[in-house]
């Protein structure tokens, strides 16, 4: 069942999440509102998802790690995704991010990964580490898996082990912060956490007081969470490959939902540049931008 490259073969939903790397959730958003992909159903209704969609969900999945939107790619041909994967001119990213990590993952060499991670977070610092390391790193990762150099158990390995170290270094800072105090999660359908916990180290650095709620926290117990803890923000992380249209719709239903003191701040691919359209919520563009955003919110609450 699991065999994605016979012409007649099919993957039920949790295989094809392995291989292409998008979340069960994603796939079902995406049939719901594109249309795509279009799986059949076994005797018990469960998707089966045809090798020809899967191997479309592959490079869907590469152009929207390279910062295509899904709403301008999913209904292209397989051929016209092949052609834009083939117009993308690489980046210098590869070049740039630590060579040697990037043959760890290769190698499958986990403890090597992880020693030389924390090598440059002694270096750097967290801060530094968050933004000229992990950021770098995550972007050569994911033009490496778009080349085909790397697959989804590699980039797992990657992410596990980034993980790990960003949480270690945040913990050494849990109880040191002040005000602002953050709140900061993802909404249901998001379940990736990379950029979740760089948003966290970048600002307990900056000695703001952070508690994560890690991915999928469904929006009433979020309310619930932000009023009850007493938190000043509510910090929301959105990759590519969250629609960015039910991203501007669930940020609002949020911000209609909490008291006009608790600010909110959202970043990640699927809300960049949309800050027109998400009045009073703050849209951080960058690691950069979350500092900004940080004494911004100094000036104003603390003078």
């Amino acid at each position: 069942m699991e065999t994605q490259h016979s012409t007649d073969s099919v993957s039920n939903i949790a295989a094809v999440e392995r291989d292409t790397g998008l979340s069960k959730d994603t796939l079902r958003v995406w049939e719901r509102r594109y249309g795509f992909p279009v799986p059949l159903r076994d005797a018990n209704g469960d998707r089966l998802y045809p090798s020809a969609q899967v191997e479309k969900l592959r490079l869907i999945r590469r152009l929207i790690d390279q910062g295509k939107r899904p709403a301008k790619v999913i209904g292209a041909s397989t051929e016209e995704l092949l052609a834009l994967i083939g117009d993308m001119p690489d980046s210098s990213a590869a070049a740039t991010a630590n060579h040697s990590m990037l043959q760890y993952v290769r190698l499958h060499r986990s403890a090597e990964l992880a020693a030389a991670l924390r090598q440059a977070l002694l270096k750097q610092g967290l801060q530094r580490f968050a933004a000229e390391t992990v950021a770098p790193l995550n972007e050569a990762i994911g033009e490496a898996w778009m080349r085909g150099e790397i697959d989804v158990s590699e980039e797992h390995l990657y992410t596990e082990q980034v993980q790990n170290v960003l949480r270690g270094a945040i913990g050494a800072h849990i109880g040191a912060g002040t005000r602002p105090r953050v709140l900061l999660t993802t909404f249901p359908d998001e379940e990736h956490v990379l950029g979740l916990l760089m948003v966290e180290a970048t600002l307990v650095a900056e000695g703001a007081h952070c508690l994560s709620l890690g991915t999928r926290t469904p929006l009433p117990d979020l309310r619930s969470a932000a009023v009850d803890g007493g938190f000043d923000v509510v910090g929301l992380s959105f990759s590519a490959a969250y629609p960015s249209r039910q991203a501007i719709d669930d940020l609002l239903q949020l911000r209609a939902m909490l008291p006009a003191s608790i600010a909110m701040w959202a970043g990640g691919s699927a809300v960049k540049g949309k800050g027109k359209r998400l009045p009073d919520i703050r849209v951080v563009d960058s690691l950069a931008d979350c500092v900004t955003a940080l004494a911004e919110w100094r000036v104003a609450h603390l003078g």
